[in-house]
């Protein structure tokens, strides 16, 4: 099943980074969106495992998404709003939100009803991710261990967090901006020809090893897996 992909839809994009570092570090995938028109373009190429939504949305609101995800969906949801209201908050549980949680809240906090909801859901986010694989590449997250044509293979921990994150999404592009986030994190000050320079060296250990998985240059954009 992989990592447990968390979706959070809140136009507070301070609020959203801190909680994508801290569910990163307990080691959830995580997409930020600051409207619920944002993350429907998302919802094209496939559904997160959560959501967590706020409530007060420019253009459509949260509870309104909610009522037409419920019409076809169980992916959990936890709403989460500033105006803490008792109405919002019974609201969203009778439209079929797994819990609320009113603002400001403790990064920790969410975390922790996140691991929560998961566990009553049945698929708790905290147990060790399965192995993935693509043609002859193996990466075991929990161990954090990469394996080429039978042979295991040293890559740096940042080589390991792009080569996992581009392994989790086969054939979908990423921008530079996006792989420059996803692996550096949103407080990382620098160029994205970072990115362009851990590419190279992740190609050259695959290439080394007779790997037809090859990282793909999507020209003017970023890159993508490819070789399946």
């Amino acid at each position: 099943m992989g990592l447990k992909t968390v979706f959070i839809v809140d136009d507070d994009l301070n609020t959203c980074k801190l909680v994508r570092q801290y569910l990163r570090q307990e080691g959830f995938a995580v997409e930020i969106f600051g409207s619920v028109s944002a993350v429907e373009e998302r919802l094209k190429t496939g559904f997160p495992d959560m959501f967590v939504l706020d409530i007060m949305l420019p253009g459509e609101d949260g509870l309104a998404f909610c009522r037409r995800i419920r019409a076809g969906n169980r992916v959990p949801i936890i709403f989460i709003s500033a105006r803490g209201d008792e109405l919002d908050r019974v609201l969203g549980l009778d439209l079929g939100g797994d819990d609320y949680l009113a603002k400001p809240f403790s990064p920790r906090e969410l975390v922790a009803r996140v691991k929560a909801v998961f566990r009553r859901a049945g698929t708790a986010g905290e147990q060790v991710p399965e192995a993935l694989a693509v043609n002859d590449l193996r990466i075991m997250p929990g161990e954090r261990r990469v394996v080429v044509s039978g042979r295991e293979v040293d890559f740096t921990p940042k080589e390991f967090e792009l080569l996992h994150l581009l392994l989790r999404n086969p054939g979908r592009a990423f921008s530079r901006e996006q792989l420059l986030d996803a692996v550096w994190g949103y407080d990382y000050v620098g160029d994205v020809r970072a990115v362009d320079d851990l590419v190279k060296r992740v190609r050259k250990k695959l290439r080394e090893r007779g790997s037809p998985v090859e990282i793909a240059t999507v020209w003017g954009y970023g890159y993508k897996l490819s070789g399946e």
